[in-house]
């Protein structure tokens, strides 16, 4: 069971992220060759391919043309995550007063004046 969830999703993470999705146009292909072939049956698959992704016209098919496999590309899906390039480190120091134990920070990020100014309660004037 696990394989077969393995399988789909990477299926639809490939379908979704690359052009993959073009190999389930291929159907639209063999129709569109077989339209070909019965009004010209002397055409090969090769002239066919050559006809339609060589040197493509605008003729009286080409709304068809247009939905062959790699005739059009789209923008698929595009994932892209970060990850900041910093650090912050705090240095723990632990000064024992007897049985009690007191964490010292390093005060780098902490700002007193600033955080005293802006926690203060209405001021009535």
């Amino acid at each position: 069971m696990k394989k077969w969830i393995s399988i789909v999703l990477l299926s639809l993470y490939l379908f979704s992220t690359t052009e993959l999705y073009q190999l389930l146009k291929i159907p639209v292909l063999i129709e569109h060759f077989i339209e070909h072939k019965e009004q010209n049956p002397e055409i090969t698959l090769r002239a066919f391919i050559k006809m339609h992704y060589d040197h493509p016209v605008k003729d009286a098919d080409y709304q068809t043309d247009q939905k062959l496999p790699f005739v059009v590309h789209s923008s698929p899906l595009v994932l892209i995550f970060t990850v900041p390039d910093c650090r912050i480190e705090v240095i723990k120091t632990i000064i024992k007063e007897g049985h009690k134990e007191m964490y010292s920070y390093n005060y780098l990020f902490y700002d007193k004046g600033a955080l005293n100014s802006i926690w203060q309660p209405p001021k009535h004037c």
